[in-house]
């Protein structure tokens, strides 16, 4: 069975943002049995470069997403919109009863509702929703996870992360920790924000220096600090164990110790922190065979974490089985955000499942109980 792909978001690879939907695009067409038909951007110039990049006709470039699924009928849509509209946009889409499979961009919705209806209405319509926690596919995570089960540091005890804020970069974060201890739902969260310049990402506020604390039921605590603050954990990851200790470092260099001894540096190949990054000879390789034949450059592409997170959507789809990325491990990456600036607001501890259906930051800065001041507009 070939699947048809419509992607809704361009993105401009020479904007701001990251442009996902071209690095989403890069997956799908990599594989067998997946052809892009389809794309819808507000932004008219930007749909019709990712049509001309990407192979799409001109019939099928579209405004809005209604229209693009209700004409293309495509088979699995991929969301790469702001996440203040990733909630209606998915929602919408389930309830075309056209899509199968939706793979939406992190972090998952604006609020702690809006990220459980997008859940709740896929699995009513028998949708495959996945969210975009592509790290959990870099060697680095994937070897400490194996470490882990292992036993190579014994029993995990607590996990501690570093990031640039809880929510845009933060859910990356939070989902590796849930990764580490098989989803094992948390008990509770404790945190506290500073939130004093205005500090706004892809539509939403996230703070500028945050401390989160939490517990599994299972006893593992994990511990997050971010923005100003965030060399308080001073690698990007780290899992303490009753018998050693594993760390990925800012530049995604794995290594682990067992007490009593020293450092052990893993082999994790080119991949790196956020991506692989192959030698250059590799790169101009790849790039001199590319022009003779794609299909023999295709073999010596290092695959980008998106690209293999697209192919476990395609692969899941087609052999009904559950994705990595499912939408129920990142409700789980979501909750600890939102509790975390849920325990802000409150001053004190959040038990779970979280009791709210607002975002909390959002909610603060509307109240007026936080008001950043604008951030400096950057020189000319």
């Amino acid at each position: 069975m070939t699947y048809r792909i419509g992607f809704v978001g361009t993105g401009n690879p020479d904007g701001d943002g990251f442009a996902m939907a071209y690095r989403h695009a890069a997956g799908y067409q990599r594989l067998d049995g997946c052809e892009v038909v389809a794309c819808a951007d507000l932004d008219a110039d930007n749909a019709r470069r990712f049509a001309a990049e990407h192979g799409i006709p001109e019939t099928h470039v579209y405004g809005d997403h209604e229209t693009m699924v209700k004409s293309a009928e495509p088979d699995i849509v991929s969301v790469a919109v702001p996440p203040p509209v990733h909630a209606d946009v998915v929602v919408d889409i389930a309830r075309s009863g056209v899509t199968d499979a939706v793979h939406c961009e992190k972090p998952m919705a604006l609020t702690w509702a809006g990220a459980r209806r997008m859940a709740e209405v896929c699995e009513r319509a028998g949708v495959q929703l996945t969210v975009n926690h592509q790290l959990r596919f870099g060697r680095p995570y994937r070897e400490t996870k194996r470490l882990l089960d292992s036993g190579a540091v014994g029993d995990p005890v607590r996990i501690e992360f570093h990031e640039q804020n809880l929510y845009d970069s933060g859910t990356h974060a939070f989902d590796l920790a849930n990764f580490y201890v098989d989803q094992t739902p948390v008990e509770w969260a404790l945190g506290q924000i500073d939130y004093s310049t205005e500090n706004v990402l892809f539509g939403t506020h996230n703070e500028n220096q945050g401390l989160a604390q939490w517990r599994y039921e299972n006893g593992v605590y994990g511990i997050a600090s971010t923005g100003r603050g965030e060399s308080f954990v001073d690698a990007y990851l780290r899992v303490e164990g009753t018998d050693g200790t594993l760390e990925v470092g800012d530049d995604g260099t794995l290594r682990y110790r067992r007490d009593g001894r020293g450092w052990e540096k893993v082999e994790t190949g080119p991949d790196g922190r956020y991506f692989p990054d192959p030698s250059t000879p590799k790169r101009v390789t790849e790039a001199l065979t590319r022009k003779v034949s794609d299909r023999l450059a295709d073999r010596l592409h290092t695959p980008a974490y998106t690209e293999r997170a697209v192919e476990d959507v395609v692969t899941s789809l087609r052999e009904g089985t559950t994705p990595e990325l499912a939408a129920e491990k990142a409700l789980d990456a979501a909750e600890l955000i939102f509790a975390t600036w849920e325990s802000a607001r409150r001053r004190g501890r959040v038990e779970f499942p979280l009791e709210v259906d607002d975002n909390p930051l959002e909610a603060m800065v509307e109240s007026g109980d936080l008001h950043p001041e604008p951030a400096e507009s950057p020189s000319p």
